[in-house]
């Protein structure tokens, strides 16, 4: 299972939201290439970027922090946040972005992420943000009639990377993670897929593997390794178990 350091980034900075609310925004950073390193240093295999601007204004709002993070580490990073057209899909993957993550525009547009995905294979993820098990677009701020398994199995045939499936009412609030909700959706398709949302410690860690034999990739966390409720190094090693 792999552990993904997220780095959120707004207004050139390295921030955690609470639930997606800019209202309730936690500065840990004014260099987000330094955080970036920092978790690369300390065993990171993969590293999780958002591009807060850019879902809240529906293009890319921090380019240069993300090119600042790509020449700063070795390390595949995968991106999300306010990708709306083909356009910014292939600009990120030219910057050197290993995973482009699109989420309202899969509800939008679904052609568009099957045509990013036979001209990308292995490289989409589709982002299925979840609010009491529908999804919510616009940066959060619409919550849809969709439900998360019906979105997933829209996409069950193309050759996405993977399902970042995150439960929002969690988010950043490092009140455990839903294993129960991402049981669910893993039982609804065969793509891998990669949690998030609510991750508070170690225990956390250890309460998603067993879902490892279920299609569970990886893991998201933020601030709970910002906030040192859990140690980056200790849930590596967990996750290689």
């Amino acid at each position: 299972m792999i552990v993904f350091p997220a780095i959120d980034l707004k207004d050139g900075l390295c921030v955690r939201l609470v639930q997606g609310d800019p209202e309730r925004a936690t500065v840990y950073g004014r260099d987000p290439a330094a955080a970036a390193k920092r978790w690369e240093d300390q065993g990171a295999s993969w590293l999780h970027v958002v591009d807060l601007d850019g879902a809240f204004s529906k293009s890319p709002g921090n380019l240069d922090a993300v090119e600042s993070i790509l020449r700063g580490v070795s390390v595949p990073v995968q991106l999300g946040g306010g990708i709306r057209s083909e356009e910014t899909v292939e600009r990120y993957l030219s910057m050197g972005v290993s995973r482009v993550i699109l989420g309202t525009v899969a509800l939008r547009e679904p052609e568009l992420v099957e045509r990013m995905c036979e001209r990308h294979p292995r490289k989409i993820a589709l982002a299925v943000d979840a609010r009491d098990g529908l999804v919510a677009v616009e940066g959060w701020k619409e919550t849809t009639g969709t439900e998360a398994s019906a979105l997933v199995r829209r996409f069950e045939s193309s050759s996405l990377a993977a399902i970042v499936y995150t439960d929002i009412q969690r988010d950043g609030t490092r009140d455990g993670v839903n294993v129960e909700a991402t049981r669910r959706l893993l039982e609804a398709t065969s793509l891998p897929v990669v949690a998030s949302g609510g991750v508070a410690s170690l225990e956390d860690i250890e309460r998603l593997l067993p879902l490892v034999s279920l299609g569970l990739m990886g893991v998201i966390t933020g601030r709970a390794l910002y906030a040192g409720t859990l140690d980056l190094g200790e849930a590596l090693e967990a996750a290689r178990r």
